[in-house]
């Protein structure tokens, strides 16, 4: 089982920077996949970034040039610097685990941490 623990939202006016972190734990062989979801009110939760245990990365099209996604493997930890912030990213970003391996190497259920609230002031 993989849990999924996130750090670093909050509060921050338009233009400014936030960086999210979100820290695997638990008993597993490895995570292919970590990337960030977020679900603002009345809408769908949809993809922010993701990364690769590779380093292959993948960008929404609206965050792209300002958000930087990056992992350390050493520490199973995933972080998201987010620069240029606006109000419509404001929502609650979530941490996902796919292409997980348990400690047999077979494959399981993806993860998903509990959620961290950005807020964005205009």
């Amino acid at each position: 089982q993989v849990q999924l623990v996130e750090d670093g939202g909050g509060l921050v006016q338009a233009g400014g920077s936030l960086r999210l972190s979100c820290a695997a734990s638990g008993r597993f062989f490895s995570i292919n996949v970590l990337g960030w979801r977020r679900q603002a009110p009345g809408k769908q939760r949809e993809l922010v970034a993701s990364i690769t245990s590779s380093g292959s990365t993948n960008y929404a099209d609206s965050v792209k040039g300002r958000f930087t996604i990056s992992r350390d493997n050493a520490k199973n930890t995933v972080y998201l610097q987010m620069n240029s912030l606006n109000a419509e990213d404001t929502a609650v970003y979530y941490c996902n685990a796919e292409g997980v391996r348990d400690v047999w190497r077979r494959y399981t259920n993806a993860a998903w941490g509990q959620g961290t609230q950005v807020t964005v002031s205009s």
